[in-house]
């Protein structure tokens, strides 16, 4: 079984874009509940579809498999909970981690949030100086519950939380 396990953080300044490479994507979700998600994602070329188990701290296991682009579209299309989430990720290496840097679009126009996996919960990382408020733990940044509760922007330098 794979796990995810990853801390989210706002940013403090926009320094990450020195160099940073981004890819559209669109993803949309299938079934949201505190059990677990099925999402439906369109990066470039490739589709996805993904199922993650419930959060337990940082963590929860993690489900991908390709699926063709042409059933992904159709499923954003028809099948998945509207607004779909519309964002532009970002690699961004830092301290020889990479980071991934999501800027939205959309109904959640205006937030940026960072990620960075990690191999097990206890490892330490060095913080890159343009993150800002860890925000792992706060339920209203996790993709799923952009859709039924949209930032909008809110919250995306730290502010208005």
């Amino acid at each position: 079984m794979a796990v995810e396990i990853e801390r989210k953080f706002l940013l403090a300044s926009d320094a990450w874009r020195e160099g940073a490479s981004g890819q559209v994507f669109r993803q949309g979700y299938l079934c949201i509940s505190q059990d677990a998600t099925v999402r439906v994602r369109h990066a470039g070329t490739r589709a996805y579809l993904t199922i993650k188990g419930a959060t337990a701290g940082m963590s929860r296991a993690e489900f991908e498999y390709d699926i063709p682009v042409a059933d992904a579209e159709a499923l954003l299309r028809d099948h998945c909970l509207k607004p779909l989430i519309e964002k532009t990720r970002y690699e961004v290496p830092f301290a020889g981690k990479t980071w991934t840097v999501d800027v939205f679009e959309g109904a959640n126009a205006g937030l940026v949030v960072a990620e960075i996996e990690l191999e097990h919960g206890d490892e330490q990382v060095t913080l890159p100086p343009w993150i800002g408020m860890e925000v792992t733990d706060d339920p209203r940044y996790r993709n799923s519950a952009l859709v039924s509760e949209p930032m909008n922007g809110e919250g995306a330098t730290g502010e208005g939380i």
